[in-house]
């Protein structure tokens, strides 16, 4: 990058961050100074400040972190030899070095903001006394050949891994594994590393767990976050799969939270795309069609999905979407989770953020909620302990996947002739997050509010708005922020009831990551019911680097932004694309009577894949299947159109 360049996209990423702009309340007249109101006792105001700052409401910054990792208290990561607990996961999130589990020196480019250590409620801590030999423990056969198994290491520990996982899967772990006493002790160390390492305003550490339904192997498991500390999070213990296979049970729990103790809680559910098609399934989990109170009750408990992670990416698939050249990225669709059931067509449907988001506008005609009404972030999912997921700097999946020659080619898992290998493991993801501060509080109320955004991996920022009054001058603000939330709502938000003769209008904005690449596109995917009330989507370029050489086809389709990726060195250049792309769009196909969704999609210049740096680093060849470069990419959370008779 020239001197210039990164001039220019530091100064852009200052000004981006800074979307700042002023309110008021009324004033005495031609007064500039505060005075007193007489009833209320606070400083009014008439003329607006001199600094555009003053005064501001809205989330200027956005946050990144990781609401999906694992340390050796979950039960399969201890049992591939995870060694990393919770503190070390802190305090690698938090930017230190820190020592993997393979002994290796491991930190982060730059810290994260946040992190969620989000251990598997089932057996919760209770694998790390079957490691240790505690002899209550021993006294059972299952647990003494785990235990046997374990420590023999290599693919012993791995394949005894898989058993356990199977046997969660099953509900059949032995009891002593889920003795209350025992996870009891364990949760309460567990909350008070969480509140040592949180620091309002600095860094925050959510308190969390997962519960880890996974009936027939497939996948359902939800990550569960608290807004709460210490007080309230150690008067509950976390739901397991062993407690209930049904999501409404886990929904019901933390209702149960809720009225106990005054706090708040949300589930986030991971990618569907190794749900077996029951992530987003038109049944619930006892097979009766879905109903309005289902409906309610999911959308209040789970505002957000994890739309990327490292077992794929579930935002679109080539399969739903044939005409979207950007889909299937990284894609697992071979078998479910627990590698039991082969994948089939049919479930596809049931699987990916993009069909769930337009079934659900078809059931909110049928129920009058939308069940799918849902923003989307992205993690890691990670069971190291470390949130370790930029491509030159990625730790795998588990300690066997951690930086090592061959671990690329290395059998993840199997199924009658269907493989998985280590090489399909995406080095993903992140989850952004636009907030007022950097708290518990704040953040987890933008979850809620679904002001967030996927990334895989990437530290790329992107807002975006939608209302019916944007032109194209609002682009050409260095504070678009103050625009959006005046003329408009912010993703996760509803656009209702459109003017006559007025279209929905979208304000979008993208930064590229400071340390990394270039933008080749932003883009907006529509998805809507049409007037036979069949589902339909579309994909919009809507701006795009290097616009002064690159000219839509007349197919209307976007050239290549081409590459300068030098895989064997695994370095590439940003002298394609652009550091900063925003425009204003139209929707030239606006229908006020239709129900619709929109929602941005970023993606990069080609980058050297981690596959890549394996190969310059360990003097590896890989084997012709293995991609080498990836397009990284944000996924906003979508902004929803209700027609007016239809608005609820």
């Amino acid at each position: 990058m020239t001197c210039k360049r990164l001039h220019q996209a530091i100064v852009s990423s200052l000004l981006f961050a800074g979307l700042a702009a002023p309110t008021f309340a009324a004033a005495p007249p031609n007064s500039d100074t505060g005075e007193l109101d007489s009833e209320t006792g606070a400083q009014v105001f008439q003329k607006a400040p001199y600094s555009p700052y003053a005064g501001r409401s809205f989330p200027t910054r956005a946050f990144f972190g990781d609401t999906h990792l694992h340390t050796a208290v979950s039960l399969d990561a201890v049992a591939t030899g995870c060694k990393v607990g919770p503190e070390g996961a802190y305090r690698f999130a938090r930017g230190e070095e820190v020592v993997s589990s393979s002994g290796q020196r491991a930190q982060l480019s730059r810290p994260l903001d946040f992190l969620v250590v989000s251990d598997h409620a089932e057996a919760f801590g209770t694998m790390i006394e079957v490691i240790k030999g505690n002899p209550a423990m021993m006294a059972d056969p299952k647990l003494r050949a785990w235990h046997d198994s374990i420590t023999a290491g290599g693919d012993s520990a791995i394949k005894t891994a898989w058993e356990i996982i199977a046997a969660n899967a099953t509900n059949s772990l032995p009891k002593a594994l889920v003795d209350p006493a025992i996870v009891r002790s364990i949760w309460e160390a567990y909350v008070k590393t969480a509140e040592r390492f949180n620091e309002p305003g600095r860094f925050t550490a959510f308190i969390g767990y997962e519960w880890t339904s996974m009936p027939g192997g497939n996948n359902l498991h939800r990550v569960v976050i608290f807004r709460d500390g210490a007080d309230k999070a150690l008067r509950t213990l976390p739901f397991g799969a062993n407690d209930s296979e049904n999501p409404e049970d886990l929904w019901k729990t933390l209702a149960a939270y809720e009225d106990k103790t005054g706090g708040r809680a949300l589930a986030i559910p991971h990618n569907g795309n190794i749900s077996g098609g029951q992530m987003f399934a038109l049944a619930d989990f006892m097979g009766k069609p879905l109903t309005r109170k289902y409906a309610e009750t999911r959308s209040n408990w789970e505002p957000v999905i994890e739309a990327t992670q490292q077992k794929g990416d579930g935002e679109s698939h080539k399969f739903l979407s044939p005409s979207d050249d950007f889909a299937s990225y990284a894609p697992w669709d071979k078998m479910n989770l627990g590698g039991d059931k082969l994948h089939e067509d049919k479930m596809f449907q049931f699987e990916y953020a993009r069909a769930a988001l337009k079934n659900g506008l078809k059931l909110e005609q049928q129920l009058g909620v939308n069940p799918f009404k849902f923003g989307m972030i992205g993690s890691t999912d990670s069971h190291t302990g470390i949130s370790a997921v930029e491509e030159d700097n990625f730790f795998g999946k588990a300690p066997p996947y951690e930086p090592s020659a061959h671990r690329a080619t290395h059998e993840f898992m199997k199924l009658g002739d269907r493989k998985v290998m280590a090489w399909e493991l995406n080095s993903a993801g992140y989850a952004g997050v636009w907030a007022t501060e950097n708290t518990r509080e704040a953040l987890w109320d933008a979850i809620k509010r679904k002001e967030v955004f996927a990334t895989t991996g990437t530290r790329l920022v992107v807002r975006l708005f939608g209302g019916f009054d944007f032109d194209a001058k609002d682009a050409q603000s260095r504070v678009p922020a103050a625009v959006g939330y005046a003329k408009g709502v912010p993703m996760g938000g509803d656009l209702r009831e459109a003017p006559a003769g007025k279209s929905a209008s979208f304000l979008v904005a993208a930064l590229k990551d400071p340390m990394g690449a270039n933008l080749d596109r932003i883009q907006i995917v529509k998805g809507w019911v049409d007037d036979k009330g069949a589902v339909q989507e579309k994909v919009y370029d809507v701006a795009w680097g290097d616009a002064a050489k690159r000219k839509p086809a007349a197919d209307g389709k976007l050239p290549a932004v081409g590459s300068t990726v030098d895989v064997p060195s695994a370095t590439w250049t940003n002298t394609i694309g652009d550091p900063e792309l925003i425009t204003v769009w139209k929707d030239p196909a606006f229908e006020p009577k239709l129900r619709a969704f929109y929602y941005a999609r970023v993606i990069e210049i080609p980058t050297p894949r981690w596959t890549a740096y394996d190969a310059k680093y360990f003097g590896e060849k890989m084997p012709s299947e293995v991609p080498m470069t990836t397009q990284e990419r944000a996924y906003t959370s979508p902004i929803w159109y209700t027609p007016k008779a239809q608005a609820k």
